[in-house]
């Protein structure tokens, strides 16, 4: 679920187009606790590492959870997110909210919404919970349930209507790519109607699971252009009734995004075994040295371990984002999409249209203009879906 904190960090954030990035003066303002990697759902596009079974066993437990709590909050982290897999299969998360609320976080749930009955989400309420991001993929039942490979569909209203009964401010999150990018005016009707304030419509980032898949995923920039004309429709229906985001891949932006503000920054993500990363996906970088908050503290990891420090500034810039009068906006963009794409981490992030590898972009996008003569199956995110040799390779 991790690829739905976009609208968080955004609402603590400048706009990336103001030309300007938030400061957080050497502190992680956003702690992420990926509680556990396990969840109801096989969704393509999951941004959970392919072999997420291998986790299980070795979740931190909840004292342990705790004391990544208070260890955050020592580094002055504000805002933190509770995410998966789905969060709401750990049946401490309730206790959990509790002491983080109790310790002065501002709290998130960030979920598929399966599993959310009305007893539990009271009990989150009375517990402190602040604010929750709830995933839609689509406004017809078949489509959805088709997309997440779950009877979720239904499931997924019954909590929007929930959370919307007992007042939480909630944002409705929608990961957008080709089977589902022509929903947007059938959910935002149904969103208006509910009284939901905020969407994020989120073109997909292709890191694990959706990179596999991406061949199938990708829309074209005709289909991008369309999704954000009807955007764009309802933004000047509504005007400031609801606050309707729509992210553009950055595949189709010529820039790399400011990936988390600059790798090591402000953001800090634990994994469910402990591992502390820049990033939910900075795992995929090979030769990098994770340490794990059981053997190390946050603080040491957060200004002294070499995997924070390794692209945290500027001075390792490679060219030419060294002498780009961007470099500050963009850091060089996403380290793990370079090295998904590169094979290096330190190159410059393909998706500048001044990368030299800006060329890989072009030939992703030109594939996706293509009418397909045939559609390969989505790989669905279940254990055994990738073999072991896949990953080697």
């Amino acid at each position: 679920m991790n690829h739905r904190l976009a609208v968080v960090e955004r609402k603590i954030m400048p706009k990336e187009q103001n030309g300007l990035s938030l400061d957080g003066q050497g502190k992680p303002l956003w702690l992420v606790l990926e509680l556990t990697y396990r969840c109801p759902l096989k969704c393509s596009w999951c941004s959970n590492p392919l072999d997420f079974e291998d986790y299980g066993s070795r979740e931190l437990s909840t004292e342990e959870w705790k004391r990544v709590l208070r260890e955050g909050r020592e580094l002055g982290a504000l805002q933190l997110g509770f995410t998966g897999g789905e969060p709401l299969l750990r049946d401490d998360l309730e206790e959990l909210v509790a002491y983080a609320s109790e310790i002065g976080f501002y709290t998130n749930l960030i979920t598929s919404g399966i599993g959310l009955t009305e007893e539990r989400l009271l009990a989150l309420k009375a517990a402190g919970l602040k604010h929750i991001q709830l995933s839609l993929q689509a406004i017809q039942p078949k489509l959805t349930d088709a997309l997440v490979g779950a009877r979720a569909h239904a499931l997924k209203l019954e909590a929007a209507q929930l959370i919307k009964k007992h007042h939480f401010p909630m944002v409705l999150n929608v990961p957008l790519f080709r089977q589902n990018i022509g929903e947007i005016d059938g959910l935002l009707a149904w969103a208006v109607d509910l009284g939901i304030e905020y969407i994020e419509f989120a073109n997909i980032q292709y890191y694990n699971w959706a990179l596999m898949n991406r061949e199938e995923l990708m829309p074209s920039l005709a289909q991008v252009r369309e999704a954000e004309r009807v955007v764009n429709d309802w933004r000047g229906r509504l005007g400031n009734a609801m606050t309707i985001y729509f992210v553009i891949p950055d595949y189709y932006e010529g820039r790399p995004k400011a990936c988390m503000n600059g790798w090591g920054a402000i953001h800090l993500t634990i994994a469910p075994d402990g591992v502390a990363m820049p990033c939910q996906e900075a795992r995929v970088i090979p030769g990098l040295e994770f340490e794990t908050v059981r053997d190390r503290s946050l603080d040491w990891i957060w200004h002294d371990s070499p995997l924070f420090r390794k692209y945290r500034g500027l001075d390792w810039l490679p060219e030419p984002c060294n002498s780009c009068d961007e470099k500050e906006r963009d850091f060089g963009g996403c380290r793990c999409q370079a090295l998904l794409l590169t094979g290096d981490a330190a190159n410059t992030d393909p998706a500048c249209s001044k990368s030299p590898h800006h060329r890989m972009i072009q030939e992703a996008v030109a594939q996706a203009a293509k009418p397909l003569r045939f559609h390969k199956p989505l790989v669905k995110r279940w254990a055994g879906a990738v073999s072991t040799d896949f990953m080697e390779a």
